[in-house]
């Protein structure tokens, strides 16, 4: 489940100044939204009604099927111009299902059961047309006011006035505001004056008319060619489902190689052990020399058996993790390993990490500190671990291992870092590979997670 953040800064409205910086794109946009709309309603009339007249001979069919695809891409058309123009990008629909993309036939007519398809072709056949063509004339109408008004007085004078004239707006509106007014002056002055007042109060209002109209196409698309919410909820329930059979896999394999490492290594020495000193019990008596001796060699294999424990327990959660947090159990993790790390632990004090993500990137660090040490052959590692907020994509830790081994590595099904791979896939997150073959090997670990002040509000 996708938390929001309830600390979020809230969004500024833009300036003046900004909303005129917008105006270029905006202008842009709505002057080539009606020629666009037209083109769209031309074509995809012709083809839906001529595919829909055919359709009784079948080969119709294909014809309302090309339609609907037209449809689609005048949609995602007015969905990029609006993205260029400013507006905030419009999640699309999901037009690739797995289900459904299986055949030439399911492919093919896939757009007759997809609800999407339907309203892209209303969207191009009715609604954009329509409201193209008001965008479109009050965008020319307004622009022509505001310009003509604030520059008339310089080309005027260079067109001929014929017989004269004998309406004057500004006599209108005086009379409006100022009923009986008795006003005497040049009326080619007031009409000028008059023009440049209402080209200057159009033109300060023009980004604001611009935005609007902007807006509104917005909207419309949101409504009609976004995708629905439902989906989104679908495509999360989906991957969440993915993430949890990433994760019980990741934990599978982590027990089974937890089980081969105990039977393989410590378990052979106890049984070893045993064996050593039910012969020291035999020969105590008859031969206390013998006995002296394999009684050294059990002290040697009980040693090496808790050597071994102790590197094993390293894949559970030592207490120095829960008690002085992720930094001071990285720091200790680096301190034992064979091979010399340099470590760069910026994790601050207040990043309020979950104990699930705490242990899963110290796993994580103890898998790749081990695989440099045991088979990339280096002789330095370098261990960054670092936090970012990244707005409205939420908290990430970055966990990056990078060594000057041979190279090479690849998550091979069965080894290590497919296994790694499947935890952080568990996380929600990504394991990034960089190993070419030569060395140098960096691998970073990509892990989102919320707040612990976030999560308990």
């Amino acid at each position: 489940m996708t938390l929001e953040r309830t600390d979020a800064p809230p969004r500024r409205r833009p300036g003046y100044g900004a909303l005129w910086a917008s105006v270029p794109r905006e202008f842009a946009f709505l002057i080539l939204t009606m020629p666009i709309a037209i083109l769209g309603l031309v074509v995809l009339a012709t083809t839906f009604f001529t595919g829909l007249g055919l359709i009784f001979i079948v080969f119709g069919i294909f014809i309302v099927v090309a339609s609907l695809f037209i449809a689609r891409g005048f949609g995602t058309l007015e969905l990029v111009r609006l993205r260029w123009a400013g507006r905030p990008e419009v999640r699309r629909p999901a037009w690739d299902h797995a289900d459904r993309n299986q055949g030439f036939w399911r492919t093919m007519f896939a757009p007759f059961i997809d609800g999407h398809y339907w309203l892209y072709l209303l969207h191009g056949m009715v609604i954009n047309p329509i409201v193209s063509v008001v965008t479109w004339s009050i965008t020319v109408a307004w622009t022509s006011v505001a310009l003509a008004g604030t520059t008339g007085w310089i080309w005027q004078r260079y067109i001929p006035d014929g017989d004269g004239r004998d309406f004057w707006l500004h006599d209108v509106v005086l009379d409006f505001l100022v009923p009986g007014n008795t006003f005497d002056f040049d009326p080619q002055v007031g009409e000028t004056v008059f023009e440049i007042i209402l080209g200057v109060l159009f033109l300060l209002m023009l980004p604001f008319v611009f935005r609007g109209l902007t807006v509104l196409h917005d909207l419309i698309a949101r409504g009609v060619l976004g995708a629905w919410r439902s989906e989104a909820l679908e495509r999360e329930v989906q991957y969440l489902s993915a993430s949890r059979g990433a994760a019980v896999q990741a934990e599978d394999t982590s027990l089974r190689r937890l089980e081969r490492d105990i039977h393989d290594g410590p378990q052979q020495r106890l049984v070893r052990l045993q064996m050593d000193l039910a012969a020291i019990e035999r020969k105590l008596d008859g031969d206390p020399d013998s006995a002296r001796t394999l009684l050294f060699e059990a002290r040697d294999q009980a040693r090496e058996a808790l050597d071994e424990l102790r590197a094993l327990s390293r894949g559970f959660a030592p207490p120095i993790l829960q008690d002085r947090g992720l930094a001071a159990g990285l720091e200790s993790l680096a301190s034992r390993s064979p091979v010399p790390v340099t470590r760069e632990v910026e994790v601050p004090t207040d990043a309020a990490l979950p104990a699930v993500i705490e242990r899963n990137a110290y796993f994580i660090a103890a898998e790749l500190l081990t695989n440099a040490a045991k088979h990339a052959g280096a002789t330095g590692i370098r261990l960054r671990v670092s936090t970012r907020d990244t707005g409205e994509s939420g908290h990430w830790l970055d966990l990056w291992v990078i060594d000057n081994g041979r190279g090479g590595a690849a998550p091979a099904p069965g080894h290590g870092l497919a296994g790694l791979e499947e935890r952080v896939n568990g996380l929600r997150g990504m394991l990034v590979i960089d190993s070419p073959v030569g060395g140098p090997t960096t691998i970073g670990a990509h892990i989102p997670y919320v707040p612990l002040a976030a999560s308990a509000d």
